[in-house]
């Protein structure tokens, strides 16, 4: 991949604007959360290309840097089967490894927390194994520390009412 270029407009993006960018986003997901799991790269491709309401879920948001795309988040009604009891959720946040440290994922957290906000939702929750520390400094809350199969999760929330 080329490197991000920097100093160029970031811009955030969807997949139902931009349908070419499916089998990018999906290896991305898959290579980082999916693949190491058993789930074959078809059954993300075809989830991403679900995701394309155009007001509440679900909903893929891609971060571009000019032309180049450098991540990627979803806002989704499920993402952890074993917490079916709350929604929306969250979800697939990655940044190319070129394009960290550069405010990329706080910028696709934003994204995701105004299409919540926008579809009238006064909570947003996430899961996550090891970046407690970013959503906590995004202005997230811990919610509860539990496992999915036998792999530690802190499920966290974010309030979008008082922000």
């Amino acid at each position: 991949m080329t490197p991000t270029p920097r100093g160029m407009p970031w811009r955030i993006v969807t997949i139902r604007d931009r349908p070419e960018l499916i089998p990018l986003v999906a290896h991305w997901l898959w290579d980082a959360f999916w693949q190491p799991n058993g789930h074959p790269l078809e059954e993300v491709r075809e989830i991403i290309a679900s995701c394309t309401a155009e007001r509440d879920t679900p909903q893929c948001f891609i971060l571009m840097a000019g032309d180049v795309p450098c991540g990627t988040a979803s806002f989704v009604s499920a993402d952890l089967e074993i917490r079916q009891d709350i929604a929306p959720w969250l979800a697939g946040v990655y940044v190319v490894p070129e394009a960290r440290g550069q405010g990329c994922a706080s910028r696709l957290v934003a994204a995701v927390e105004a299409a919540a906000r926008q579809a009238g939702h006064p909570a947003l929750f996430l899961y996550t194994h090891d970046a407690q520390a970013l959503y906590l400094k995004l202005g997230w809350q811990m919610l509860e520390k539990t496992e999915d199969g036998r792999r530690p999760v802190t499920i966290m929330w974010r309030d979008l009412i008082l922000g």
